[in-house]
């Protein structure tokens, strides 16, 4: 069954940054779209980048320009690059495969953003 790990969540300070990693594992991968997505308390789940089997990427606007999404199909892998992070970019970040139109997630990863 298809399978999705993230790594690399933590505590860092403003204007610090964090590479999250993600899994993939009982699928083909290549051809199908990945995303990250969070989840902050008392919110609902939102698009954070995305990045299709092209490699055309698309973000949400309150990260445009600080993060990066990446893949490596090779390895089965996805990225999220976080760069000068802000306290409301705290959250569960949780990784998505969207197989034609069957989404499947992570466990999520604790990302926190204080001083």
């Amino acid at each position: 069954q298809v399978q999705l790990v993230e790594s690399g969540g933590g505590l860092v300070q403003p204007g610090g940054s964090l590479r999250l990693s993600c899994a993939a594992s009982g699928t083909i991968f290549s051809i199908y779209a990945m995303a990250w997505y969070r989840q902050a308390p008392g919110k609902q789940r939102e698009l954070v980048a995305r990045i299709t089997n092209g490699r055309i990427t698309n973000y949400a606007d309150s990260v445009k320009g600080r993060f990066t999404i990446s893949r490596d199909n090779a390895k089965k892998m996805v990225y999220l690059q976080m760069n000068s992070l802000k306290p409301e970019d705290t959250a569960v970040y949780y990784c998505n495969l969207d197989r034609a139109g069957t989404y499947y997630w992570g466990q999520g990863t604790q990302v926190t953003v204080s001083s």
